[in-house]
């Protein structure tokens, strides 16, 4: 009787948990990032040779349609937010668009030796990395999606808080540079859901992780 008693409880906190997780749907991480034909994803030195294009434009725009929150790490906070800050107040510029877009999200710097918040329409976070994306993860609201930097997206994806994966990969070398990939004992391996080609030879690539 004991037995079929705890089977029965062990089978409705199964179904509970079954149906809880159908019900609450977690928001997804997308990571996008511009890395050169030879694997590296670092700014310096290549920044200028990233190739654009009104197609891409569009790509980006349209990858922030399911998108309420970006996620920065501070080096790439200071340099992409005033960026973008400017260009959004430019109608005229030909990535006006893709500007205003992001200049409007709101974003959140993730930093341990920030003193304090000098980004507009951002909020910082201090501590644990994977215990807050987790955390975001299972707040209500879209998805987010996180630009880098290198160190950032090698954090996110050492704790495999990553869900998909866009690539817009360039083509160009640099010989050398940073990598988003740590060396680690184990492999991972990717499930390509879609490539495009954009008229400007850069290529976006789309992966998913396999568990």
């Amino acid at each position: 009787m004991g037995g079929n008693f705890r089977g029965h409880q062990t089978l409705n906190l199964f179904f509970k948990e079954y149906f809880y997780s159908k019900i609450i749907k977690m928001r997804k991480l997308k990571l996008q990032m511009h890395m050169t034909l030879d694997g590296f994803f670092n700014m310096e030195g290549g920044g200028k040779n990233f190739k654009w294009d009104s197609k891409v434009i569009k790509f980006c725009v349209d990858n922030l349609k399911d998108v309420d929150v970006l996620l920065l790490g501070r080096k790439t906070a200071d340099e992409l937010i005033p960026f973008w800050d400017k260009v959004a107040l430019n109608k005229k510029h030909p990535d006006y668009a893709l500007g205003k877009r992001i200049s409007e999200l709101p974003k959140i710097v993730f930093s341990n030796s920030a003193k304090e918040n000098k980004w507009q329409n951002a909020t910082l976070i201090k501590g644990n990395l994977k215990n807050e994306i987790q955390r975001l993860k299972k707040l209500k609201g879209k998805n987010m999606l996180a630009y880098g930097g290198v160190s950032f997206a090698a954090a996110l994806i050492e704790h495999r808080l990553v869900d998909d994966f866009y690539f817009l990969k360039n083509p160009f070398c640099l010989g050398k540079g940073l990598s988003i990939f740590k060396e680690r004992k184990d492999v991972l391996t990717f499930k390509l859901e879609q490539s495009k080609p954009f008229p400007c030879g850069t290529i976006m690539l789309f992966y998913k992780l396999k568990k």
